[in-house]
C-alpha cells in the first residue's frame, strides 16, 4: 500500500479486504513527529491484527512503537483491536466525549438506549417488529458486554490540535464521529463520513440524556461543512481513498434531496406512518435491514418536517405524516 507523506506527517493506509457491501475496514498509521498513531482499529479479528502486525514489520515497526490511538467513532469495525494494542502497552486512546459511556458499554446508558428505541419504534407504528428490535438490543446489551473498551480512554479537545492534525466533529453516521485534517496537504481522515462506493447511513441514536438527535440533518451539515475545506484526498474508514472529495459530497447531498422527494410523494399519496413508508419504500429490506431502513426513514422526515414539507399528528401513540 503506498504512503502519503509530508513535511509533517505520514500516512500509511491499512487496507483490509471485507466480504460485505463495505468492501473493505480501513484504519491508518500516522507518523507525526516522534509519534506513531493508529487512527481506528478495524475489527477484533484475526486479519486486522494480522493487517496491523504486517504493515508495522514492513516498516520496521511493531505494536509496542505505538504511542497513542485516535478514534473516529465508537462501531465496532473502528475500535476492535484496542482492547488487545491496551494489553500490550498501555497507551492512551483519544476519543470524543460522546464516545465514553458506548465504549465503557455503560449499562444505565444502554438501558436509556433501549427505552428510546422502545418508544421511538412504537411511535413510528413499527408494533411488532419494532418489539423484535428492542427484543435484540437487550439480548446484545447481555452478549456484548465483554466488548466494554479498557483503555486509558482521553477526551478530545476539538478546539486544539491533536497530533498536528486540526480536529473537527462530524456528526450524523455516529453522535461522536470525527474527522482529522491535515492542512498541509489538505488530507482529511474521515471514518465514516464519507465512502466512495455507498453511501454513510445516518444512524438514528439518542444523546446523553435520550433525546432523538436529528442524526440526517446532523450528517448533512457535516458534508457542508466539509465544502468549506480545501480537501484534496479524504482517507475513509471503508473503500478506495476518495480522491475528487468534492464532487463526491455533492453526489451524496443530491442523493439525499431526491430520496426526500421520493418519500414525499409518497406521503401525499396517503401512507402517513413511519413503518408504512419503510415498507413501501424498502420492501423486503424492512425485515431484514430494519434499524437501517427505519434510520433512513425517521432521518428523512425529520428532514422534511425542518423544512416545513411535511407536519405530524400523534393518533393513539403513532406518528401521523401529512404534506
Amino acid at each position: 500500500m503506498r504512503e502519503f507523506k509530508n513535511s509533517k506527517v505520514e500516512i500509511i493506509p491499512i487496507i483490509v479486504p471485507d466480504h460485505t457491501s463495505l468492501k473493505s475496514i480501513n484504519y491508518y498509521l500516522v507518523k507525526y513527529d516522534h509519534e506513531l498513531i493508529l487512527v481506528d482499529a478495524g475489527l477484533n479479528n484475526n486479519d486486522s491484527l494480522h493487517a496491523l502486525e504486517h504493515t508495522l514489520q514492513c516498516n520496521d515497526l511493531s505494536i509496542h512503537d505505538l504511542t497513542a490511538i485516535i478514534l473516529t467513532h465508537h462501531h465496532i469495525d473502528h475500535v476492535g483491536l484496542v482492547n488487545h494494542i491496551a494489553s500490550l502497552t498501555p497507551i492512551p486512546v483519544y476519543v470524543h466525549s460522546e464516545s465514553i459511556p458506548r465504549l465503557k458499554r455503560d449499562d444505565s446508558f444502554l438501558q436509556m438506549r433501549i427505552e428510546f428505541f422502545s418508544t421511538l419504534y412504537e411511535q413510528m407504528g413499527c408494533g411488532h417488529t419494532g418489539r423484535k428490535q428492542v427484543n435484540y438490543l437487550q439480548q446484545a446489551v447481555k452478549k456484548n458486554k465483554e466488548l466494554a473498551i479498557h483503555a486509558n480512554l482521553q477526551v478530545i479537545d476539538e478546539k486544539n490540535k491533536l497530533f498536528g492534525f486540526e480536529i473537527f466533529e462530524v456528526p450524523g453516521h455516529a453522535p461522536d464521529q470525527i474527522a482529522l485534517f491535515d492542512r498541509t496537504s489538505n488530507w482529511l481522515i474521515s471514518g465514516d463520513l464519507l465512502i466512495n462506493h455507498i453511501s454513510s447511513n445516518a444512524l438514528v441514536e439518542p444523546d446523553q440524556s435520550g433525546k432523538q438527535m436529528h442524526t440526517l440533518i446532523d450528517h448533512m451539515n457535516s458534508l457542508h461543512n466539509c465544502l468549506s475545506l480545501p480537501i484534496k484526498l479524504v482517507f475513509p474508514g471503508h473503500g478506495v481513498l476518495i480522491e475528487k472529495p468534492m464532487e463526491l459530497i455533492q453526489k451524496r447531498l443530491q442523493g439525499i434531496e431526491e430520496k426526500a422527494e421520493r418519500i414525499l410523494l409518497l406521503i401525499q399519496e396517503g401512507i402517513s406512518t413511519g413503518s408504512e413508508l419503510a415498507q413501501t419504500y424498502y420492501k423486503n429490506k424492512y425485515d431484514t435491514q430494519f434499524s437501517l431502513v427505519m434510520s433512513e426513514i425517521i432521518g428523512h422526515l425529520d428532514y422534511l418536517e425542518a423544512k416545513g414539507r411535511i407536519h405530524k399528528d400523534m393518533k393513539k401513540g403513532i406518528w401521523h405524516y401529512t404534506a
